[in-house]
């Protein structure tokens, strides 16, 4: 099912009225004839439209709350606490409380009747709590795009993860790096999927081969270290190694050392995702600046707009990223 939850807009637009008039319409309010009135109703009743809680809520400067699920990873990742605290920021400028949620394992209106929207951040095609929040019954923003057959979400804010990831191979590429490889996050989010697809298209051009070795989304450092030293031992004229998953990167430059490697000199290292273990590595990491609390507040600010009608659905918005080169990638002897 690929239908979306219908809209004050949608049915200003089908019954030939202001959005507006619409608004005064159903509520009973305003100045409006009643045989307009009468068409506005049954427009909204045809439609299947089901009143915006929220929006007035907004209007009346009323408490309401959105709802928040993150990866089920998202526990021990620096990336999605401070995505999270940047989401309660841009929500409480709009007079919402956020709320924590898990997998619904019950009726999706026990979520809706919590909650005004729903933010779901990262959402991967293969857990099963994701179709159950799309079908809630309230609008739904994600972080990134879904890439399930479920209900579409009504919003999105996306990063250009594939242009962040050339941006990444390009600098190794100019220092001095030939066979770069890249430890690909699993799953099933588009973030992953994208990774993954990415790293191909950029080599062909290129002429210069990544090779992709798949670890688990939320990779501990240890993990990363097992994957660097399998990859470096198997090919040991791996010159350059991105890691995928966030926090992990540092477990590669223990791994290279392991086997005689010099991160940062013979052996240059980078990370999709930056945060504390990037900052504070040994040698720091060149990482992606994802701005996770930046990014909480666009994707709070884009379901508060489509709440408060300020901003129609199916609204995509760009979130910027930027590379920070630091002396894991510097390079030479």
């Amino acid at each position: 099912m690929n239908a979306r939850i219908v809209t004050l807009i949608d049915v200003a637009r089908a019954a030939g009225v202001s959005r507006s008039t619409a608004s005064d319409a159903l509520q009973g309010s305003g100045r409006v004839a009643e045989a307009t009135r009468a068409r506005v109703r049954e427009t909204a009743d045809a439609l299947g439209y089901r009143p915006n809680s929220a929006a007035r809520r907004l209007r009346r400067a009323d408490a309401g709350a959105l709802g928040l699920y993150l990866p089920r990873t998202a526990t021990r990742l620096d990336y999605y606490l401070d995505l999270a605290f940047g989401a309660v920021e841009r929500a409480q400028h709009d007079g919402l409380d956020v709320v924590l949620l898990g997998g619904p394992t019950g009726s999706s209106g026990r979520v809706a009747s919590r909650v005004d929207g729903l933010l779901v951040i990262d959402p991967d095609g293969s857990d099963p709590a994701v179709p159950k929040l799309l079908d809630a019954g309230v609008p739904v923003v994600t972080g990134e795009r879904y890439l399930g057959p479920s209900r579409a979400p009504i919003g999105a804010v996306v990063c250009d993860n594939a242009a962040s990831l050339a941006a990444v191979l390009d600098h190794l590429r100019e220092r001095g790096a030939r066979r770069p490889a890249l430890l690909a996050p699993g799953g099933d989010s588009a973030w992953a999927q994208t990774l993954r697809v990415s790293a191909d298209a950029w080599g062909t051009p290129h002429g210069v081969p990544v090779t992709v070795r798949t670890v688990p989304f939320a990779a501990t450092p240890a993990q990363a270290a097992e994957a660097a030293r399998d990859l470096l031992t198997a090919e040991p004229d791996i010159d350059a190694v991105v890691c995928g998953p966030d926090g992990a990167a540092p477990g590669v430059l223990h791994g290279a050392r392991a086997l005689g490697r010099t991160p940062g000199a013979d052996l240059l290292v980078a990370s999709c995702v930056d945060g504390t273990a990037t900052r504070t590595g040994n040698p720091p990491i060149t990482a992606v600046d994802l701005r996770p609390a930046d990014y909480g507040q666009a994707c709070a600010e884009l379901l508060c707009d489509i709440l408060a009608d300020r901003t129609p659905p199916d609204t995509v918005r760009l979130h910027p990223w930027k590379l920070r080169t630091r002396a894991s990638t510097q390079g030479g002897h």
